[in-house]
């Protein structure tokens, strides 16, 4: 669907310009095609409560509908709304990110750049050798720049040839055969090269430069990642200036052999490696956050070496010691890894599979291992996310470079939700605790109502009106002629339209500026609807059998439903509704859809719900009195009169005498019992029957899904109405 939005280039920016005549848009507007650099609308609070009103219903929470609601999103099929991504989608984006690093190179030859870059030092560094040598030959000229000072030339013109100091000379001969020498044998290893040449005086200033530079953009990609400020250290080489992450390294190994021994160190303990090696862990303060510190430092150089073959695993690791040169440190870095691997849940880095055709180089693996492992972080944070509240901890500058700006704006989005539905009036806060206002539950209400609507056949409601006159009522917006009787809702409109076709038609033209003579004929009034009000009681099973064949949800839509229908379409009628199980209980209207499954029990106790039901119709001065049972199987428990349940399965005699003793009260009282049968098992249909013959009611078998259907279609059709 393409968006049209108008180009700010091409408007004035004054607020306050006047529109085109008929209330047009300016006329240098320009309008462009939606190219996703837009932005759109966020979605309403209205549009977040229907797209909770489902789990709502299912879970009987709120907590679960956010929850839920984060993780799958909200799709409007609505111009100029954008949709709620959720977490899944985020997650989704995730993998697909992962999946194209992946696919960026391959780890046939991480050391190959290295290796490259080192032959090119040992070139150069022979090329430097052969330039000191030849300077040794009788002949040899200077480069004008070394025999030129001031503009003239030192001891002759220039390009002459200067005779060498012999002894010089021979100092630099046996110098420049020393080096070459040392240069040929040079170990074919990246590990043996770095330790051979950092023992080597070059005689290239070019060159040495380039092997120190090397060395030094090595120590920080690899050192640094087992201890921080590491690589500064061992460039040192002093004694003092590895002390303290000897002593750091040697500490921590320690604490984390307690930890896998069963020995948690104390606190006292931790507090003392803190003070003395904090500097090391900037912001933690427990030992999980030194390991996950160090997890994070460490993950991506063992995610590399468990992803290289055995022969590139070595020689990787003989570089890392050559660039350490510090055969102690280097052991206890190795422990420190291999505790680490021992105590992450899921291991220290774990091996990748890139699929790609470029070559990665060290550097160039390691930096995509480390966004790999922020990737792997995240996706740990957004898997765990329980509710809205969780979503602050998440570094949107992280999930910005990692995912760009759509998905920044997503994950503010999902974490405004609870404020948005707060300042809508739809939730509000008790303690710790969110919960659904009066607001909240009538919008639900509405939904389900709504969409048990759309499922109808368009004459699903017909008949359940009666075509006589009727007095007082509910005003409808259809207008007729007045009549004795009628009450006086005067339809302005038709009235005086009625008046002046009348004059119109008239022989005699009325003037302009005469008064209009009204006639009585002329008056028209909206017609009203008269019906008998009606007080009804919803008897809804809550036994746990009605989760298990999934009729649970369905039962509970209905109540709502016909709540919000009598609300809304019947306001003289009254409802109330009963829960049923072990015993029953009035529900209060404003609480369906808070309803849980912790508030199912076993038991099937319908004597007690006729019996609650018919209490509360005697105080009901209504002229039809109904109880709708909803169920899925036959009484399996009774109330004797000293207030003892009894409950059998299979059912006893006395819990089916006992409830048919309640319905005959009920058919006494003038109460009719229409049933909804979930189930057709013959133990139910046979007292469904028993229970019809005695109160003249009706039975239906209804599937779990089509329901809410058949109550509302019979509670509509048998609303005795006169249309006025």
């Amino acid at each position: 669907m393409a968006f049209i939005t108008p180009d700010p280039r091409h408007l004035d920016g004054r607020a306050d310009r006047a529109p085109r005549r008929g209330g047009g848009l300016p006329g240098d507007a320009r309008y462009l095609a939606w190219d996703g650099s837009q932005d759109l609308p966020d979605l309403t609070a209205d549009q977040l409560v229907d797209a909770m009103a489902d789990d709502i219903l299912e879970h009987g929470s709120l907590e679960e509908a956010l929850r839920a609601l984060m993780q799958r999103g909200v799709g409007v099929d609505q111009p100029g709304r954008a949709d709620l991504r959720g977490l899944r989608d985020l997650l989704e984006r995730l993998r697909e990110h992962r999946e194209e690093i992946l696919k960026r190179g391959t780890l046939a030859d991480p050391l190959a750049d290295v290796r490259r870059e080192l032959d090119e030092i040992v070139a150069q560094e022979r090329a430097g050798v052969q330039r000191r040598l030849d300077e040794t030959e009788p002949g040899h000229a200077p480069p004008a720049a070394d025999g030129v000072r001031d503009g003239q030339p030192r001891g002759g013109r220039p390009g002459d040839a200067i005779a060498p100091d012999p002894q010089l000379a021979q100092l630099l001969r046996r110098l420049a055969a020393r080096s070459l020498e040392r240069l040929d044998a040079l170990p074919p290893d990246v590990g043996g090269r770095l330790r051979a040449l950092g023992d080597y005086e070059f005689l290239d200033p070019g060159a040495q430069q380039r092997y120190s530079d090397l060395v030094d953009r090595l120590r920080h990609s690899t050192l640094d990642r087992y201890a921080q400020g590491l690589a500064d250290a061992v460039k040192g080489m002093r004694p003092e200036d590895l002390a303290a992450q000897r002593a750091m390294v040697r500490d921590l190994n320690d604490l984390l052999a307690r930890r896998i021994a069963g020995d948690e160190p104390s606190q006292e303990d931790l507090d003392r490696f803190l003070a003395e090696h904090g500097g090391f862990f900037p912001g933690a303060r427990t030992l999980d956050g030194v390991i996950e510190q160090l997890a994070a430092r460490m993950g991506a150089m063992e995610s590399l070496l468990q992803s290289m073959s055995p022969e590139q695993r070595a020689e990787l690791q003989d570089a890392i010691s050559a660039l350490l040169r510090d055969d102690r440190l280097a052991v206890d870095l190795a422990r420190l890894a291999g505790q680490l691997d021992m105590l992450l849940p899921g291991g220290l880095g774990q091996p990748q599979a890139f699929s790609g055709d470029a070559p990665l180089g060290l550097e160039g693996a390691l930096a995509q291992l480390d966004q790999l492992g922020a990737l792997d972080a995240l996706e740990g944070q957004l898997d765990g996310t329980t509710g809205p509240g969780d979503l602050a901890s998440i570094d949107r500058a992280q999930v910005r470079d990692l995912l760009g700006p759509d998905a920044e704006r997503d994950l503010n989005a999902l974490d405004d939700l609870t404020r948005q539905l707060e300042d809508a009036g739809y939730v509000e806060r008790r303690g710790e605790r969110l919960e659904l206002t009066p607001r909240a539950t009538r919008r639900i209400g509405q939904k389900v109502l709504d969409d048990l609507f759309a499922k109808l056949r368009r004459d699903a409601f017909g008949g359940h009106r009666l075509d006589q006159a009727g007095h007082g009522g509910e005003r409808e917006e259809v207008s007729k002629p007045l009549e004795f009787g009628d009450p006086f809702w005067l339809d302005l409109r038709s009235t005086f339209g009625n008046a002046l076709r009348r004059e119109e038609n008239a022989p005699s033209v009325r003037a302009a500026g005469d008064p209009l003579h009204l006639r009585p004929e002329d008056f028209e009034v909206y017609r009203s609807e008269h019906a008998t009000s009606a007080s009804t009681v919803l008897l809804l099973d809550l036994s746990r059998s009605m989760l298990l064949r999934g009729c649970y949800t369905a039962a509970k839509r209905v109540a709502i439903a016909l709540d919000t229908l009598i609300r809304t379409e019947f306001p003289r009628d009254a409802l109330s509704v009963v829960g049923f199980a072990y015993s029953a209980h009035e529900i209060r209207r404003g609480a369906l859809a808070g309803l849980s499954y912790s508030e199912l029990e076993y038991g099937t106790n319908l004597q007690h719900g006729l019996h609650l039901a018919r209490r509360i119709l005697a105080r009901s001065r209504a002229a039809n009195r109904e109880v709708i049972v909803i169920t899925d199987g036959e009484p399996t428990a009774h109330t004797e009169r000293d207030g003892r349940v009894e409950f059998a399965y299979p059912p006893t005699r006395r819990t089916v005498e006992m409830t048919l003793r309640e319905v005959v009260r009920c058919t006494r009282d003038g109460i009719t019992i229409n049933t909804f049968m979930l189930d057709q098992s013959p133990s139910l249909t046979n007292f469904v029957g028993y229970l019809t013959e005695i109160n003249r009611g009706r039975a239906f078998y209804a599937e779990p899904d089509r329901l809410g259907e058949y109550v509302l279609v019979d509670f509509v059709r048998n609303r005795t109405g006169r249309v006025g």
